[in-house]
């Protein structure tokens, strides 16, 4: 099986599925097999892998894997991205479109939390890491995934709404997640600092997540920067000379992760 991070935090926009997915081409560049999981149903994480949804066309998401209930689910999910680069083909993806909202009726049947466990059986033996892009909430969907993983990372801004929420995610996934979803060796392995900016009161917020999470803050943060946007939205991987700093971050911030969620 592979080791399964899900990524989260309640805050909408602190760069989540920028991090999943920018984490997956940095693991997949140091030879890592990467599964990414995209359960947020604005599915931007399989945007970004150039994954596009076409209702004239069959193709089926983690949406339907989880609504089967079945072990191994997901095997008729799992695709390749749409990036031309060398190190992509070590990158799948199980695809989520907005059909994914309808499994949050689902929530109070008997086992509905470990369906995506259960989805995933068997199907991520051959890769090294599942990452698993959550929405931002601490409802059903990011349920599923932390009753599927192993290990959380959180991400924020330096921003006190953004941080407030890590707070809350933290507290969440360490004190009520393993009861309340039978994980009980689910732990956060990091925190990472996103989209921060060379403003004085970002500099005491980057301060205060450090005083607050301590170790677990990985380094470097990751600088806002236009061309990694635009490289999100045109479905690219990090390889132009205009992202040097970025990929260079993230390059980086794979060796943090590598170190603190280490394959068996």
């Amino acid at each position: 099986m592979a080791r399964r991070v899900a990524f989260v935090n309640n805050k909408g926009g602190v760069g989540k599925t920028t991090t999943t997915v920018r984490l997956a081409e940095a693991l997949a560049k140091e030879g890592k097999r990467v599964l990414v999981v995209d359960m947020d149903p604005q599915g931007n994480a399989s945007t970004f892998l150039g994954w596009t949804w076409d209702p004239t066309q069959h193709q089926p998401t983690i949406s339907e894997a989880i609504q089967a209930a079945t072990e191994g689910a997901a095997r008729a999910v799992v695709q390749p991205i749409g990036w031309d680069a060398p190190y992509a083909e070590r990158i799948a993806l199980a695809p989520a479109t907005l059909d994914l909202e309808s499994r949050m009726s689902e929530a109070g049947l008997s086992g509905a939390w470990r369906r995506l466990d259960m989805a995933l059986e068997g199907v991520d033996d051959t890769f090294d890491y599942t990452l698993i892009d959550c929405q931002p909430s601490v409802f059903h969907l990011t349920q599923l995934a932390l009753a599927a993983a192993h290990d959380v990372v959180i991400v924020t801004e330096a921003d006190i709404y953004s941080v407030e929420a890590a707070k809350r995610i933290h507290t969440f996934v360490t004190q009520r997640a393993p009861k309340d979803l039978a994980n009980p060796t689910l732990a956060v392995r990091g925190v990472i600092i996103s989209a921060l900016t060379n403003t004085l009161l970002q500099a005491e917020q980057r301060d205060s997540i450090r005083r607050i999470f301590g170790d677990l803050v990985w380094e470097p943060s990751v600088k806002l920067r236009t061309t990694l946007a635009e490289a999100n939205t045109d479905a690219l991987p990090l390889t132009d000379s205009r992202v040097a700093d970025s990929r260079a971050t993230y390059e980086l911030l794979a060796q943090a992760f590598l170190k603190a969620v280490p394959t068996p």
